[in-house]
């Protein structure tokens, strides 16, 4: 008997331009202790299905068609205070964005405990205890400090964990994991994949795994469904589904992926249903490419940044964290320079010191010669501030939602550069017809753009200045394989055409085999190794290293077969 199943569920959502068909004629079914996986592109209809299991739909959509039976009762029907009876009690979620899913007013015990209590009717000491031992079990050390710790005080990775945590607490017998790990570096990923596997086998806890990692597919599950456009194209055992698929689709989604085993030039993309928008580096440089230099562009050294991890009146009573201890090195003009490491190692604090977001607490940042920092005199800050532009992790956060497309994008000319406004709108509009949007995006908001999308207005925005640096800090991990191939090349055109410099931060190790020209390894702040990214991947020195490509998921597709 299936523990849960959904029979030709159809989700809608009336417009004014009429009404859109998220998902259609939907079928999987979950066996107790099984793990299915939901893949397909952004709009596929992935998270789309989750809420609909959860009864979350956001009015005014709802489902039109079908059924969702849990221990064989129909739950699609049931009436709000049945579904908050079963939301959490009988099926937890782990949502994608852990900055929504927390409540930053209060600490992560307080919203853990209060999720025990109220399902498990525990004591508030009991639920306490639970709650620590349940963060120390999806990788947080320290439990009784970070506790009492509020939402911002944590990584994104560590949030994420915070989440799954909430998720876990009420021993539930479904699981809807909505890309759990999509922010979570190789090692805390394979731990909480393990902790996954582990409740389904021991709980018989069924498990619908949402992602774009199929690497993680691969690994971790027992069965997959893929979705196109809302429809359910392939499903099957996953072993069967990845290494013969059946439909195009599915073939074409395959080929995506990044390879962990031998580097690429470029990235295959997803041709199947139309195609992706194409780039033009020529529109987007306006001619102009990043002058040549001898010796190292940029050259860190002995960069150290603390944070204060309890504040006091009495300095000597205060508490500090060290995320960067005396980290050195040096970027070439024209490569790409990968930094891995843990959630929490120091990689965006790194980033964020380079970009002078960050007062440094000791060392030197030098920029083609000369010392830059936040205490650089003005004019010189702002002359490197437009050579240095920043790709951030998350193209949801890093777009103001009340801003037009192309106030975002000239918005650092209208800062950084003493061009009039003819000026200005003539380079915006070359910058998002290079990115494929068209001069037609600007007059939108970003939320009317998909994820891809924002991150290509992302793009655009971090080269309006025309810099000679960019920083790219996780820059594809919330997309699927298919927009992250085409971001990828994107960003590998710019490298070889106009001759940027690049650093690149990740946590997807394929993707910075794909990337980069050689890769510094953090760990706990510190730098352990460098090398070329070869030589890296083929033969790490240090133990770290190799503990990291060892616990890389591996997925080669199906030549590997």
């Amino acid at each position: 008997m299936s523990l849960l199943s959904i029979e030709d569920l159809s989700v809608a959502y009336p417009t004014r331009r009429g009404t859109v068909q998220a998902v259609e004629d939907a079928w999987l079914t979950v066996a107790p202790g099984q793990i299915h996986g939901l893949v397909g592109e952004s709009g596929a209809g992935k998270s789309t299905v989750g809420a609909a299991i959860m009864g979350l739909i956001d009015p005014p959509g709802g489902i039109t068609g079908g059924t969702i039976r849990l221990r064989n009762r129909a739950i699609g029907g049931l009436d709000r205070a049945a579904m908050r009876g079963l939301r959490g009690s009988k099926i937890s979620m782990i949502f994608q964005d852990p900055l929504t899913a927390l409540n930053p007013l209060l600490t992560v015990g307080q919203q853990i405990v209060e999720t025990m209590r109220f399902h498990l009717d525990l004591p508030e000491d009991e639920a306490a205890r639970r709650a620590k031992a349940l963060l120390t079990r999806v990788g947080i050390d320290d439990p009784d400090t970070r506790f009492d710790q509020y939402p911002h005080q944590f990584s994104g990775g560590m949030r994420q964990r915070v989440v799954i945590a909430l998720a876990l607490c009420s021993d539930p017998d479904v699981i809807i994991a909505d890309e759990p790990t999509t922010a979570l570096d190789v090692s805390i990923q394979a731990q909480i994949l393990d902790l996954i596997r582990e409740l389904a086998r021991e709980r018989q806890v069924g498990v619908i795994l949402i992602t774009h990692d199929m690497g993680v597919i691969a690994e971790v599950t027992d069965a997959v469904t893929v979705m196109y456009r809302g429809r359910v194209v392939e499903t099957g055992p996953t072993d069967r589904v990845l290494r013969a698929p059946e439909h195009p689709y599915t073939r074409a989604l395959i080929a995506a992926v990044p390879r962990p085993d031998v580097k690429m030039r470029r990235f295959p993309l997803i041709a199947y249903g139309g195609g992706l928008p194409q780039v033009d580096v020529a529109e987007l440089s306006g001619g102009w490419t990043a002058p040549a230099t001898e010796g190292p562009l940029l050259r860190v050294e002995g960069l150290t940044k603390r944070f204060v991890q309890k504040a006091s009146l009495l300095p000597s009573r205060r508490q500090y964290f060290t995320a960067v201890d005396n980290v050195s090195f040096d970027i070439a003009a024209g490569e790409v320079f990968g930094l891995v490491g843990e959630s929490g190692s120091g990689k965006s604090t790194v980033a964020r010191m380079i970009a002078a977001l960050y007062p440094l607490d000791a060392g030197r940042v030098t920029f083609d010669g000369q010392a830059v920092g936040r205490d650089a005199p003005g004019p010189v800050l702002n002359a490197y501030r437009r050579q240095i532009q920043m790709i951030f992790q998350d193209p949801f956060s890093s777009l103001n939602p009340r801003m037009r497309v192309d106030a975002i994008v000239a918005e650092p000319l209208h800062h950084l550069s003493d061009m009039n406004g003819t000026e200005i709108r003539r380079r915006v509009d070359a910058l998002l017809e290079g990115v494929g949007l068209g001069r037609a995006a600007g007059r939108r908001y970003p939320h009317e753009f998909s994820g891809g999308q924002r991150q290509r207005i992302s793009i655009a925005r971090a080269l309006a200045t025309r810099p000679r640096f960019l920083i790219c800090d996780e820059p594809t991990s919330a997309l699927d394989v298919s927009v992250q191939a085409q971001i990828l090349n994107i960003l590998k055109d710019l490298q070889e055409n106009l001759n940027l410099t690049m650093l690149f931060i990740s946590h997807d190790l394929p993707v910075v085999r794909q990337m980069c020209d050689r890769v510094g390894v953090l760990r706990a702040g510190r730098l352990v190794e460098v090398a070329e990214t070869e030589a890296l991947f083929e033969a790490p020195e240090h133990p770290y290293t190799r503990e990291l490509l060892r616990l890389m998921p591996r997925f080669t597709g199906p030549a590997a077969s």
